[in-house]
């Protein structure tokens, strides 16, 4: 007998597989940042970051904020159910530490 996968779990382990999602959630966990730190930071392109974002964005794990200044000004932020998500990235970052060559 096959065991069933949860619905929920399974969605969680898509959305976070993506490429660049978790490097994007881990960048974020040291605070608010603009698009342009946050591709450098994680050397990923300018595209994908924005279809990313916009896909955690839509989960309610990114939150985008728009400040009116001149230029215009956006920052990127973990809601509290994007920092949620720290306990577990540290989990990996510690096992990568522990199990895997550089």
């Amino acid at each position: 007998m096959n065991p069933v996968i949860c619905p929920r779990f399974e969605k969680a382990m898509n959305l976070l597989s993506q490429k660049w999602t978790g490097l994007i959630v881990y960048q974020l966990l040291s605070g608010p940042q603009r698009f342009c730190h946050i591709e450098s930071s994680i050397g990923v392109s300018g595209k994908v970051l924005s279809e990313r974002l916009k896909i955690l964005e839509n989960e309610g794990i990114v939150k985008r904020e728009v400040y009116p200044e001149t230029p215009v000004r956006i920052e990127y932020s973990l809601t509290d159910k994007g920092r949620a998500l720290e306990p577990i990235i540290r989990d990996i970052e510690n096992w990568s530490q522990t199990w895997l060559e550089e």
